[in-house]
Order: structure tokens, then sequence, then C-alpha cells
């Protein structure tokens, strides 16, 4: 039929037919341009956009602007398909370069050459050959970023780390710096944004050190009046027995203060753990011109640690306030222990009250009578259990001696004594914090900053114990003294030793082991409080955490136990959320671990 009707000469229907054709067939060239147009142009939006979240998270990795153009481009290219990159040009625009600094804009242009020109351009009333098309795409690094660096300084610390001729701790110092040198770079390019990168470190083994100039903070126990000020101390036998002419105690409310003359300048002030460093003396005698010289001076200073507070306030970065005394910090003050008892090993004051075992502890007489002797040592005497060096606050590591510092911080770093790791988590957490004990750190409804804190450990949570006999340990104080106070002493108030309290350990039996698992539901409990959501309606949590267990071994049972809770308290990443922020390294790892981290951290930085 078809066949037919083309032979077919009797009419107009060829001419027709032929008529007829052209728009069709000029409708259907233009059609296929236009149709391929669009698919080319929309290939090279897509390149384009995963080119500059590529690039933006390459910034932190990449100190050459030359290199980073060239990435930038190697990875459009690469992710053109059907374009030939010879149709393309990019054109690159670094944070640093641009206007404040912050934005990477990466601007791309399409030249497209039509299959069927002359009905492709007629249509569009062009007279070229081609044609060209432009799109620019802004990646926003956010604006700020505070990270708090929790390292375990305990004594294991000094030991060579597995697959490494170095200590841990030398280990640790050298991925520390390189992270904070890494991730200052980045913020570098912001140009007019104040403090777009910070770091804090917070060293941490049985207690963590807030700085011996905190002193006379608003935050701190300056009062007596917290319920665990007075936890080993009897200031009864005191009142009762003036110390000298005119020099005694009164208990007025919840404050003890000094009474009479005798007290010299500080007559009526509070009898804390402040003024009992202060009142603390001691006689030397040192050898001047050939001759033996007797003087009095003090016998120690606070070194900056302080005690944890009682939970709930343990667990959280809740502001301190003197309305509420249990949330206070009090100072660390390790009592003199009895003289004579083998079980108690930080005898180093002269007992005056000898009567009972339990009054040569709590007797405070004692402490007001000049002794010839030496001055106590660091993290001797009453700093016992005192060895980390002062947390370093959120500081602007882009500008200034800011990155000096904190690097200075980190190698300033010793090993030496137990590991609390809650303790450390929580200091860590405070320092990112707005409010008061730090404020460093900016407001936690504030958009587009992250609060990191990166967790790290050698060893499983440590309490030193005594005994469960009472024989062997007939005060009882049940452990060494460190940052929960002693296990055994109840503080004021309070139905459960601190380390007890809110835990689910049986709270009559004192071993290591149970101190361990009162420390690790601690930490847990801090872990949920820290990634909770900090704005209602939001999901950003507090912090970010990140966690290490450095040379940690899953076969014995305790350490397993410290793995699976750093694990568990992890956050998760943002760019793979199935992935946890958690690694279990040996020593020899670290290096590479903490290049994980920076990645990570540059993740962070990118809104994509």
């Amino acid at each position: 039929m078809l066949r037919r009707f083309v032979k077919d000469r009797g009419g107009n229907f060829a001419i027709m037919t032929a008529i007829a054709l052209l728009p069709v067939m000029g409708a259907l060239t233009i059609a296929i341009d236009y149709s391929e147009m669009s698919r080319r142009r929309q290939e090279m939006y897509n390149a384009l956009d995963a080119a500059g979240i590529a690039t933006g998270r390459q910034i932190v990795k990449v100190s050459s602007e030359t290199e980073l153009i060239k990435y930038a481009e190697d990875f459009f290219e690469a992710s053109l398909t059907t374009v030939k990159p010879t149709d393309t040009s990019l054109h690159v625009t670094l944070p640093q370069n641009n206007t404040g600094g912050g934005t990477l804009r990466l601007c791309a242009t399409l030249t497209y050459h039509p299959y069927f020109l002359p009905a492709f351009t007629a249509m569009l009333g062009k007279d070229s050959e081609t044609f060209t098309f432009d799109t620019c795409t802004d990646i926003r690094l956010k604006n700020t970023l505070e990270v708090a660096l929790v390292l375990d300084n305990s004594g294991s610390m000094s030991e060579l780390g597995s697959g490494s001729t170095k200590t841990r701790l030398e280990l640790l110092k050298l991925a520390s710096t390189q992270l904070v040198d890494t991730i200052a770079k980045e913020g570098e390019t912001l140009k007019q944004i104040p403090k777009p990168v910070q770091f804090a470190v917070v060293p941490f083994a049985a207690s963590v050190n807030v700085g011996s100039t905190k002193d006379t903070a608003s935050w701190m126990d300056t009062t007596g009046i917290s319920p665990v000020h007075h936890e080993n101390f009897n200031w009864t036998n005191v009142a009762g027995k003036k110390l000298a002419t005119n020099k005694y105690a009164e208990k007025v409310g919840s404050v003890w203060y000094k009474r009479g003359a005798g007290w010299g300048t500080t007559e009526n002030k509070p009898l804390t753990r402040f003024s009992l460093f202060k009142d603390l003396q001691v006689q030397v005698t040192t050898k001047i011109n050939g001759k033996n010289v007797t003087s009095t001076v003090p016998y120690s200073s606070w070194q900056g640690c302080v005690e944890s507070r009682p939970s709930p306030y343990n667990v959280t970065d809740e502001e301190p306030k003197l309305s509420n005394p249990a949330s206070l910090f009090v100072p660390m003050f390790a009592p003199d222990e009895p003289d004579g008892y083998s079980e108690y090993d930080n005898s180093w004051f002269p007992d005056f009250d000898k009567s009972t075992v339990v009054l040569r502890q709590r007797d405070m007489q004692k402490y007001y009578k000049v002794n010839a002797g030496s001055v106590a040592g660091w993290g001797a005497g009453p700093n016992l259990s005192c060895t980390t060096q002062p947390i370093s606050p959120l500081v602007d590591v882009t500008t200034g001696t800011g990155k000096a510092d904190v690097k200075a911080s980190i190698n300033a770093m010793t090993a030496g004594g137990n590991t609390n790791v809650p303790e450390g988590m929580a200091w860590g957490w405070r320092t990112v914090s707005h409010a008061e004990p730090f404020t460093e750190g900016r407001p936690d409804e504030e958009r587009g900053n992250d609060k990191v804190v990166i967790v790290l450990t050698d060893g499983a949570n440590t309490y030193g114990d005594l005994s469960n006999s009472s024989s062997d340990d007939p005060i009882p104080n049940r452990s060494t003294y460190a940052a929960y106070g002693y296990a055994g002493m109840k503080y004021n108030g309070g139905a459960d030793t601190r380390i007890y309290k809110d835990t689910t350990v049986t709270k009559t039996t004192f071993t290591a082991a149970n101190y361990t698992e009162a420390m690790n539901q601690h930490f847990s409990t801090l872990c949920t409080n820290a990634k909770k959501p900090k704005t209602p309606g939001f999901n950003d949590p507090h912090v970010i955490v990140m966690t290490v267990a450095l040379d940690l071994d899953s076969k014995n049972t305790t350490e397993k136990k410290q793995i699976d809770a750093l694990q568990a308290c992890s956050s998760f990443s943002r760019v793979n959320p199935t992935k946890k922020l958690f690694w279990n390294a040996t020593g020899g790892e670290l290096d590479k671990v903490f290049k994980e981290i920076a990645d990570e951290l540059s993740n962070l930085r990118v809104v994509s």
C-alpha cells in the first residue's frame, strides 16, 4: 500500500507530504538537540557539586593552592561521563582568596555543539555555531570548630607503644600536635570569622588539674559549703581546744570560721581546704655562708586538682552556683593518714591526737603545728593523686600564639597515676561548654559550630583499693585518696559514697573490680548526657564524641569492658552514618588514627 502511495503520480500527495515533513523533522531535530543540551548541562552541574564537596574536604590536607586547584579540576573531569572535558572549563576560587574567607567557589562553563545546527540556531534566534552555559557552586565551610583533647596521662602511658620504639605518651604527643597543625591550617582560611578553630587540652590520670590560679574562681567552693568539702575533716576538736592564745574555730550555719586574734589577718575568714594549704607550715634548715639557718616556710600549696562533684553533677556540665553548693568544685586535699600503719601510705605530717586511728586522720590540730622537715613535692602530701599538668582552655589556633600554646601544653604532659576516664571526659565537655567553669566555648544554641571531645586512654578505669577487711583498714578509707575522695567515706547528706552513688554496683563491697564497674557506669551516663541534643527542636548534640582505645587487649576481660565503653560512647560519623567514631589502635597505628580523626574533623567543616 505504501509502495503504491509513493509511486502514485495522480495527485499532489508527494508535494503535500514533503511540505508536511519539514516542520515535523525540524521539530524533531530541535527536540533532540534541546534534550541533549539539557542532559549535558545537568551532568556538568552534578560534576561541579561533587567536585566542590570533595575539594572542600581536601583543604585541611593540602597546603598548596596549585595542588588544590588541580585536585578540583581532576575531580570535576572525572565526574563527567558523556561530556567531553575539552568542552568545559573550570575556575576555582579558594576560601583564602575569597572575600571574607570561608567559602570555596567553583564556576564551570559548558560549550555545546548542536547536532542540527541550522534548525537549532534558527529556533533560538542565534548566529553562533555553539552555545555556552555558566554555573557556580559555593561550598560554605562551617564557621567554627571547638575541640577538646582529653588525653590519658596515667602511669602506663610511659610504657612502649605496641609496634613502636617510642612510649605511648611520646606517640600521643606527636600525633596530637600534628592534628592541631592540620586543623589550624584550615581555620587560617577564614579571614573575617573570629576564633574559627579552637583547641583545649585536658590531661587526666587519677584526677584533673584545673590550674592553681583558679583558687578564687566563683565556681570553686571558697567557703566550704559543698557537702563534700569537709568529708575527711573534724573541726570540732579545734573549736573545743584553742590552738594558741585566742585562736579557735566556730561554725555558723554550714561554714566554719577562724575566730580570735591569734589568726592574725585571716581572723573571721572561713576554714577551708584552701586555708589549710596556706596555714600549713614547716621548718626547714639550709646552709647560708656555712651556717645552718632555720626558717618557717609553707609546706605545700594547692596544685590545682579538684575532686569529682557528687552525682549527678559529676556527669554533667551544669554551671556551678553558690545557690547550689553541691554544684561547686572542691579542691583536692589528701588528708594526712595515720602514722605507724602500713595500710596507709600517705602519712606526711606528725599525728597530734593519737587516741584512735580514726582520730589520727580526722584531727585538725596537727595541721597548725609547725614541724621540722622539708616541703612536699609535686603530687605528694596534700596533693596526692594530683599528677597532671593543668587544663589548657579553648584557644584560637589560627592566630597569635594559640597554636604554639596548645602544642606546648601537649608536650608538657607527663605520665603518672591511675586512670579516671569519666573525670577526664567530664572536664573535656566543660571546656567546650559556654558556661562556667570555662567560658571560652561558644553558646550551645549557636548554629554552624561544632563542639568535639576526643578521648584517648590506654587502660581501664582504676581506683586504688585497700581492703574490704576492717582489720586491714580500720578507719575505714577503703581506698587511696583521689578524685572521688575515699571510697569508704560517705559525704554529708549522702546515702552512698561518691564513687558508688547512682550506680548499680554492690555498695557494701569495696574492691578494685567494683570501683572500676562504678566508674564505667559514671562514664556511660556522662556520654549519654553529653550527646543529648543541645537545643530543643534540633538534633545537634552537645558534643560530638570521638574515642580511641590505645593498646587495649580485647582478650582481657577488664580491658574489653573499657573498649566496649569507649565504642558505645562515640558518636556516629556524619559522612558515613553507619560508622562509629571509635578507633581501637596500637601504638604503631596511632599516627594513622589521628590522620583519620583529622579527616573526620575536616568533614565537619563542610556544609554538604
